[in-house]
């Protein structure tokens, strides 16, 4: 079905169309979420206190794998008498070792931090798994992500900010939203 228009008004866009049809079943701020990937398909952006509260819980446990990791690098200090200088060489490879390991649980978009707000990394371009480069992903949300929380400060300011994680390669989406979005009729435009 096509929209029809009045005659000297702009067609409305898909996006338009969709926040409007959802709107009911997903509520005002659900809908306002609703963008569309690379390729076109629809979907609910996670919203920044969800997306917050997963990178927190993320953060969270890369702490307790460096906590542990450093624990570990303690009882092999007194056991094989390990230099200072090996010491130090494993305890700042842990900052790059536990993400990436981390990550590993990450390939299909739902680490920790994921499962308990109902949210998924995927692919910008068409919404699909983040798979192999999950664990770069895990690195950046872990490690960088204090260096990225800057940026996106001092950017917000100058509206330099693109995406809602620094990047323009993934985004976090709301799972059920997004879920009942796809069950909606709407109009190609």
């Amino acid at each position: 079905m096509r929209q029809q228009s009045d005659p000297g008004t702009e067609p409305r866009s898909r996006l338009e169309i969709a926040r409007e049809v959802a709107e009911p079943v997903l509520g005002r701020r659900a809908a306002k979420r609703i963008a569309a990937f690379e390729n076109g398909e629809l979907y609910v952006e996670a919203g920044l206190p969800a997306r917050t509260l997963a990178w927190f819980a993320d953060f969270l446990v890369f702490a307790a794998g460096v906590v542990v990791g450093v624990v570990l690098i303690g009882g092999a200090t007194v056991s094989a008498d390990l230099s200072t200088t090996a010491v130090s060489v494993l305890a700042l490879a842990l900052l790059v070792v536990v993400p990436l390991l981390y990550g590993l649980c990450y390939r299909n978009g739902r680490a920790l931090g994921a499962v308990l707000t109902g949210t998924r990394l995927v692919r910008l371009s068409d919404g699909g798994r983040i798979g192999a480069k999950a664990s770069w992903a895990m690195l950046l949300r872990t490690v960088l992500m204090p260096l990225l929380l800057i940026v996106v400060i001092v950017s917000a300011f100058d509206g330099g900010f693109t995406g809602p994680d620094g990047s323009t390669v993934r985004t976090s989406i709301d799972r059920a939203a997004t879920r009942r979005l796809r069950t909606l009729d709407i109009p190609e435009r």
